[in-house]
């Protein structure tokens, strides 16, 4: 007689586990890379929208526009006085006032200092550092340089020495550089 056979046997709930964990493996990794993409792009984007924070403010205050031009790479002092406050009994802010006031803002942009988990700041480009160079027919011209989050190459190897002299060359410095004019 002979005899049918009934389910599975154990080499073949075996092999389909072999097979799923492979798949799953393989999704798990996919889903890391994209991750990875994502928080690129996102580093991206911040440091594009910080150096055209500072354009405008620039062209805000354009009469101290040579005055901004230097090296931003660490949170200032708190300035002296506050011109985001609007207060009738206090007078406006001058431009040389201004002038301190958008540094500090945006070095406390760039460190991450309006998110905090804690007392760190967790909002900001890792180990950012920006440079300005400023001319006097108006030229300007910004270099944001971050940590990124994998290792290629160093981003500014492209670039002139006034960009790779702007942060610290590594195979993880990613830049964001941007022209303009400001009259």
């Amino acid at each position: 007689m002979k005899r049918k056979q009934q389910g599975t046997t154990l080499i073949e709930v075996l092999v389909a586990l072999v097979i799923l964990v492979v798949g799953l493996i393989g999704i798990f990794n996919l889903h890391l890379v994209a991750k990875r993409g994502s928080f690129a792009s996102f580093q991206q984007t911040q440091a594009s929208l910080l150096v055209n924070d500072m354009v405008n403010r620039i062209k805000l205050n354009s009469t101290q526009l040579n005055a901004y031009g230097g090296v931003y790479n660490s949170l200032p002092s708190f300035p002296d006085r506050n011109c985001d406050l609007a207060d009738s009994n206090l007078p406006h802010c001058t431009p040389a006032q201004m002038l301190i006031w958008d540094r500090y803002q945006w070095q406390l942009l760039m460190q991450g200092g309006y998110e905090q988990a804690g007392e760190k700041n967790v909002g900001g480009l890792d180990s950012a550092v920006a440079c300005i160079e400023t001319a006097i027919e108006g030229n300007v011209r910004i270099a944001m340089t971050w940590r990124g989050i994998n290792s290629t190459t160093d981003g500014a190897t492209q670039y002139d020495d006034f960009v790779q002299s702007c942060g610290i060359s590594d195979s993880r410095r990613r830049v964001y550089v941007i022209n303009t004019l400001i009259f």
